[in-house]
């Protein structure tokens, strides 16, 4: 009889283990079921995160309520974008019209040159095997589709953001209550300190973005290259994207230079080969005295393993939230966990 208790206890005590992993489980199935989900919240984190840097500032500069700040913030950023549109607008949407209607000829010409060279075949076999399995209309039936589901990603992603920014406090004391209240306190600075080298990340980030559409834009002028505004500002939007995003820019610009002649082609590579070796080793360091740097391979095995997990919306948003990453493992694990010291990201700034 002494013993049945002791027994009891056991059960109960497996049992609970039981269900400790089973709901362990579920959380995880969860979490990769939503996984794009998350990643859109993740989005709305740094839209957020730009908005109130913005408002920060404006209530350093004028002293103006927090509500007043951010609401100026978010009227200046759309505004901004806005007012390019609408300044630029016509001569891009014409440009692109131009790209649109040249590169289906500079890629014929571009078979035509492969061809030359006696590698047609090859090249035929890559798009052939490329394209099996879809034909025209199921292909632009998911390209309609995918068009339409990028635009309310975008949109909810930019409402998520503006919800996350007008309340951050309310939305981060939730979140650090659902962590032990023994590691509130680590968690709340490590959380702080993430949101720093992320504002860092951005603020480099959108330096090297303009820096890299202007000049990109102005050497193809320079070169008398169509569309050169529409590539300029192509080459800086990709620029958000480490490593994959300098080639994607290239790769049309390259083809319509193709279908002019060799020589200009080459000139254009050139052009970007050159301006990326600019922003690698001229204004990256220059930034980086005031931003954030990331290991090179860290950023690159992230680039491909998001990339792997959530497809194109993992890629665009692989480096800001490997700087989130980067944060939260040297803060929570290599010093509290391990008891090591090492520089957090940003803390300098």
């Amino acid at each position: 009889m002494a013993d049945q208790p002791r027994g009891g206890m056991d059960d109960r005590s497996f049992i609970r283990r039981v269900l400790i992993v089973l709901a362990l489980a579920t959380l995880f199935y969860l979490a990769w079921y939503l996984r794009s989900l998350l990643l859109m919240l993740f989005g709305a984190v740094v839209v957020a995160t730009v908005f109130r840097a913005l408002a920060d500032r404006i209530l350093r500069l004028t002293g103006w309520r927090e509500g007043i700040s951010l609401a100026l913030s978010i009227v200046l950023i759309l505004g901004g974008i806005a007012g390019l549109l609408a300044a630029f607008g016509q001569q891009i949407a014409q440009q692109f019209e131009v790209l649109r209607d040249a590169l289906p000829l500079a890629w014929r010409s571009f078979e035509e040159r492969v061809g030359d060279i006696g590698l047609g075949d090859q090249l035929r076999q890559i798009v052939d095997s490329a394209r099996q399995g879809s034909g025209s209309f199921s292909s632009l039936s998911r390209a309609i589709l995918s068009v339409g589901n990028g635009i309310a990603e975008i949109l909810v992603v930019l409402f998520g953001g503006i919800f996350l920014a007008a309340q951050p406090r309310f939305y981060r004391t939730g979140a650090i209550k659902l962590v032990p209240p023994r590691q509130r306190a680590v968690v709340s600075e490590a959380m702080s300190e993430s949101e720093t080298a992320l504002r860092l990340w951005l603020k480099g980030q959108l330096i090297a973005m303009v820096a890299v559409g202007t000049f990109t834009g102005f050497a193809l002028w320079m070169l008398g290259l169509e569309s050169a505004l529409i590539l300029g500002i192509l080459a800086g939007v990709l620029e958000f994207v480490p490593f994959a995003g300098p080639i994607i820019a290239a790769v049309p610009a390259i083809l319509l230079a193709l279908a002019v002649s060799p020589d200009l082609a080459l000139s254009v590579a050139l052009v970007y080969f050159v301006i990326q070796q600019l922003e690698g080793y001229l204004l990256t360091p220059l930034v980086q005295q005031y931003a954030v740097e990331l290991p090179s391979v860290v950023l690159l095995f992230s680039l491909v393993g998001l990339g792997m997990l959530f497809g194109t919306l993992g890629v665009i948003l692989a480096a800001p939230l490997t700087v989130v990453i980067y944060v939260l493992v040297k803060r929570l694990y290599v010093i509290e966990t391990l008891h090591t010291p090492t520089p957090i990201p940003g803390e300098n700034s």
